[in-house]
């Protein structure tokens, strides 16, 4: 079958020439999550096939993260770039995304993975709940038209997502037989590592891109996509957010209801970037 057939929506289906660019165009802390989120979806690829030896053996899950999820995530990736390139066509994004991958393509080793395939599924639930929030959230901020569909079809993508994820480390868990305390380990330095490595280098390489006379000025990089990223706290989906990243620990509804408010604190640092 071609994957493009199965595709839930496609670039095509974007009108980017209606986009209403005077709503969008000024808002600077917008250009910078769009075009570090654009980064991070363009290099799915490679993420994708080290999952791809990390779940050898597993034919239905490998074929699901090869010929569905790297295409989705790609695609992610090419519709935020034409967004970024229609509205804001003096930024270099294809330098931007060079000098980009040339840190962060590095960084993506088969070594960062979990050891475990169970607890792997568990880490990838905790980077789907982030970015369907972001989605969620750069959906509430927009008022233009073409983004809001856009960020809308990411957002439903990354929660199915996540429960296609979700459903692969059930049958892990079973297998392997790990307790909660392993999984809240692995959800919380998980949640770490998505805020330092995936959008902390993309936001870099934005800023280097945006503004080479500041390149390595660690104070000024923090000041200017610190109004980015308050921007983002504001909009975070706290209830959302929390749900998701609770959800591998399969808790007691009653536990579940006393952790909402501490893990929220938590929940923040996924959009701290």
């Amino acid at each position: 079958m071609n994957y493009a057939e199965s595709l839930p929506w496609t670039l095509e289906s974007l009108d980017f020439s209606r986009i209403e660019i005077q709503r969008v165009r000024q808002n600077e802390d917008l250009f910078f999550l769009l075009c570090s989120a654009s980064f991070v979806e363009s290099g799915s690829d490679l993420y994708t096939h080290n999952l791809v030896d990390h779940f050898a053996g597993d034919e239905e899950l490998q074929t699901w993260l090869s010929q569905h999820w790297e295409h989705e995530e790609l695609q992610h990736g090419r519709a935020l770039a034409a967004y970024v390139k229609t509205v804001w066509p003096e930024f270099n994004w294809d330098r931007g995304f060079a000098s980009f991958w040339n840190e962060y393509g590095a960084m993506c080793t088969n070594e960062q993975l979990e050891t475990s395939r169970g607890l792997e599924l568990a880490a990838r639930c905790v980077v789907e709940t982030g970015t369907a929030c972001l989605y969620r959230a750069l959906n509430d901020i927009t008022d233009e038209p073409v983004l809001k569909q856009l960020t809308g079809h990411i957002k439903s993508d990354e929660v199915r997502h996540f429960k296609h994820f979700y459903q692969h480390y059930r049958l892990y868990r079973e297998r392997e037989g790990f307790g909660r305390y392993k999984v809240f380990r692995v959800i919380l330095r998980r949640v770490n590592e998505v805020k330092s490595e995936d959008g902390d280098v993309a936001l870099r390489h934005v800023f280097n891109q945006c503004y080479p006379q500041h390149k390595d000025n660690v104070a000024e990089f923090r000041r200017i996509t610190g109004r980015a990223q308050a921007l983002l706290r504001r909009n975070i989906p706290a209830e959302m957010t929390v749900k998701m990243l609770l959800k591998p620990l399969d808790l007691p509804s009653r536990l579940q209801d006393a952790l909402q408010k501490p893990l929220a604190k938590i929940a923040e640092k996924l959009f701290l970037h």
